[in-house]
């Protein structure tokens, strides 16, 4: 059996990931059932910065301009951190990795995808920072560079906002 794909419909362009349900089990089904319960349609990306990630999930984003944008979580509230010892995957270009508020178990809808290699993001590296990568871009790489190169404010927002039209999971095989 071979890991889910989804396809990211973007205000910019389509990317498709491969989601790494293999090895993020609770992760991973934690953003494909919010995928198709449709969550994500609409939302923008809250937080970009150019040669580090660009950060979307938050509820509160449906409005680009909130000030709420990137405080929010999911409505069935946040799932436990997944550090498997065998899934040391690193946050490397292209990969998506789960946001938190730097608190245990604080994950939930938000997540990030890495525009460079942030190894110092590693649950398994010296620090507080703990981001588990649960997937991968696999197709379309150029729009998530199209995203990160979006000029921001002060607050790393995007002036023109940027929407995440719809994700579609793809049926497995």
């Amino acid at each position: 059996m071979s890991n889910p794909t989804v396809i990211c419909e973007t205000s910019l362009g389509t990317f498709e990931a491969e989601i790494f349900l293999d090895k993020m089990p609770a992760t991973a089904k934690n953003f494909l059932d919010l995928a198709e319960q449709g969550f994500y349609d609409g939302l923008h990306f809250h937080r970009v910065i150019k040669e580090f990630m660009c950060q979307f999930g938050c509820p509160y984003s449906r409005d680009p301009q909130s000030p709420r944008a990137g405080t929010g979580g999911p409505p069935h509230g946040c799932i436990p951190d997944e550090f498997p010892e065998d899934a040391r995957l690193s946050n490397e270009t292209g990969t998506l990795s789960m946001a938190n508020t730097g608190e245990p178990d604080s994950g939930g809808s938000q997540f990030f995808i890495n525009t460079v290699h942030n190894d110092f993001l590693d649950w398994f590296t010296p620090g507080r920072s703990r981001h588990p990568v649960f997937g991968r871009v696999a197709k379309g790489m150029e729009v998530v560079t199209a995203i990160e190169c979006t000029p921001t404010d002060m607050n790393d927002r995007p002036v023109t906002p940027v929407q995440m039209i719809r994700i579609t999971v793809k049926k497995q095989a």
